[in-house]
């Protein structure tokens, strides 16, 4: 059980010393999701974990608006064509941020969540800079003592972290392997992900708490196992229309798309 302590003592650091940080992300979250917007959530590598826990799964429930770039994060595949080299290679480029974003509208009563445990490469960077510059709140989840252990190489000379209003810390070690074994140079056992989708849960939670308070109560997937079959169906599907309501809402459209029809080439 040696890993499995080790990440109940940084699970218990994120609890110590994140409080603050949860609270404000769950905020941000909430004044999104409740004034009928989307939060964005981003992330590249095995970071995009962190997209995938927050929605759609059981337990989640629409407003959390996931973007992943396949380019960026298709790692199981380890060698060949699609193999690892390029995408570590593509995380870095420069640019590509923008061009992920020019299929969106950015409107500030949005908000956004990058995850990024080095907060040093490209993409996660001009992700948090775009969605920043359009007058969207960032939140930051990354791993400080990572992010901190050598200089930044973007030409901005800046992190992830750099560019966000809320920073939540994994508190993960560098190199994020938790776990010395006798006979090995090197660590194993790596406690980025634990970390991200505790914190991915822990805001959920608490901006459906808000949500609730403030008046809505949001469509949540659940299992047959726990609701009935009839009621999970319901669920599932409210969720996606929602979802998919949304959405389509933040889906950068042509201008010509935006008028009405009466306005429309041939109309009277």
């Amino acid at each position: 059980m040696k890993w499995i302590r080790r990440a109940m003592e940084l699970l218990g650091e994120i609890e110590r010393t994140q409080e603050e940080a949860l609270a404000a992300a769950a905020r941000i979250a909430y004044s999104a999701i409740g004034g009928g917007g989307v939060v964005h959530t981003f992330g590249t590598g095995h970071s995009r974990i962190g997209v995938e826990e927050m929605f759609p799964r059981y337990g989640s429930y629409p407003g959390f608006h996931p973007i992943v770039d396949l380019s960026t994060t298709f790692y199981t595949q380890v060698a060949g064509s699609n193999g690892m080299r390029q995408a570590m290679f593509v995380e870095r480029v420069e640019g590509l941020a923008d061009a992920i974003l020019a299929n969106f509208e950015l409107r500030p009563t949005d908000a956004a969540i990058i995850f990024s445990v080095s907060g040093l490469n490209a993409v996660p960077i001009e992700m948090a800079m775009g969605l920043r510059e359009a007058g969207l709140s960032v939140v930051a989840v990354t791993s400080m003592r990572e992010t901190t252990a050598v200089e930044p190489g973007h030409p901005s000379g800046t992190r992830l972290a750099d560019h966000a209003h809320v920073v939540i810390d994994l508190c993960t070690p560098v190199g994020d392997a938790l776990c010395s074994v006798d006979g090995l140079a090197e660590p194993v056992g790596p406690g980025s992900t634990l970390a991200a989708v505790s914190v991915v849960n822990e805001i959920k939670v608490r901006t459906a708490e808000l949500l609730v308070a403030g008046g809505w109560t949001p469509p949540v997937i659940s299992s047959a196992k726990l609701v009935g079959g009839p009621r999970s169906e319901e669920l599932f599907e409210a969720a996606y229309l929602e979802h998919a309501r949304r959405a389509a809402d933040v889906l950068r459209k042509p201008a010509d798309a935006l008028r009405k029809p009466a306005d429309a080439p041939g109309k009277p």
